[in-house]
């Protein structure tokens, strides 16, 4: 257990549930459940149960780094790996990897975002344990891969080679996010898989494909190896995490990499990455509305999602299928089904506005 270590990636703004999302107060520190924990804590207490705290690391924006301190105070300020910019998950993995390298060079590793809901923990704590005692015996890869109950086009998809052993299989192909025709096809065929953006693997494995693979990165870090997990540390990332590629591990790695595997997981897992998402495992009333927050009169309205300010009441009447999102200075009303142009919507808005509303 002590060779068990996981990063727990919280630095993104998720622009896709603004105006709720805002770059001051992303996703992942938000509770939007009312369970009293937020995503990213909700995460680290699910990893908690069966990795050592003082092995679970939160690679982060450096402007959130106080919103970690105070939503995970049991982590020191060696556990927060400060990025100094966005540049995607595959050099926020490498640097993850070169510090914990630097602390344990025998080193499991679990990777995963901070804003997925997981309703069958049991489950899910014996897949990753299963996961990293495959790792640690062998030099693989691992992804995730979650069996789908529908078409759907946000996620990648993963087709695994027959054969295998205790649901551990070779991948044989990755796809991003496919149109809903090829969605379809994949769903129907029964065997694809979605890609939950979960990874496994030894410290030194990931760092032997960067290497292979995404040379780039590894030169700029291997350039100041002997620094990380010293004073100096702090002062090389922001020095040459900037220049490094933005790219996803995905794109970078694992799609390119002949020893990517996927442990078939079930433990009831969904991506928080839209509203739509959202929507889906929220409780509804008889006209399938769901209320996260705040009070409403809804008339003549159906399939609704609302989420208002605690003390905002909204009267809504004739209305089927749409988000209303109130975040005191900001309200969203958008179709549900066109909650893809929520992104361009944000765009629009700061082209018109500034970054105020951001």
């Amino acid at each position: 257990m002590r060779d068990n270590y996981c990063v727990i990636m919280g630095g993104g703004i998720g622009s896709r549930f603004w105006p709720s999302s805002r770059k001051t107060m992303p996703k992942q520190f938000l509770d939007f459940f009312g369970t009293g924990r937020s995503l990213i804590q909700q995460t680290f207490d699910r990893f908690n149960q069966i990795i050592p705290t003082a092995n679970i690391f939160i690679a982060t924006n450096e402007i959130y780094a106080d919103l970690v301190k105070k939503q995970l105070p049991e982590i020191t300020d060696e556990q927060i790996l400060l990025e100094p910019t966005m540049r995607n998950t595959a050099p926020c993995i490498a640097y993850a990897a070169y510090r914990i390298r630097a602390v344990n060079p025998k080193a499991n590793i679990v990777v995963t975002p901070a804003d997925h809901l997981i309703l069958q923990e049991q489950n899910f704590h014996h897949n990753i344990e299963k996961g990293l005692n495959f790792v640690a015996n062998y030099p693989a890869l691992v992804t995730l891969g979650v069996k789908p109950n529908r078409p759907e086009t946000g996620y990648g998809y993963i087709q695994t080679e027959e054969g295998g052993t205790d649901n551990i299989q070779k991948v044989k192909a990755f796809t991003e996010k496919p149109n809903y025709e090829l969605a379809k096809i994949f769903f129907e065929s029964g065997e694809f898989f979605w890609n939950s953006g979960i990874f496994i693997w030894n410290v030194q494995t990931i760092l032997n494909a960067f290497h292979a693979y995404l040379p780039d990165i590894t030169t700029l870090f291997d350039s100041g190896a002997n620094k990380f997990n010293t004073p100096e540390e702090a002062s090389f990332i922001k020095e040459q995490y900037p220049i490094c590629q933005n790219i996803s591990i995905d794109y970078g790695v694992m799609e390119k990499a002949d020893n990517a595997y996927m442990l078939m997981a079930d433990f009831g897992w969904s991506d928080l990455g839209t509203w739509g998402s959202l929507f889906d495992l929220s409780e509804k009333d008889e006209q399938q509305n769901a209320v996260l927050k705040g009070k409403s009169l809804l008339i003549e309205s159906a399939n609704m999602l609302l989420t208002l300010p605690e003390n905002k009441l909204a009267v809504i009447q004739g209305l089927d299928d749409y988000i209303v999102a109130d975040s005191g200075d900001i309200l969203l009303i958008c179709k549900k089904s066109e909650e893809q142009r929520i992104k361009q919507f944000v765009t629009d808005v700061k082209m018109k506005y500034g970054e105020e509303y951001l």
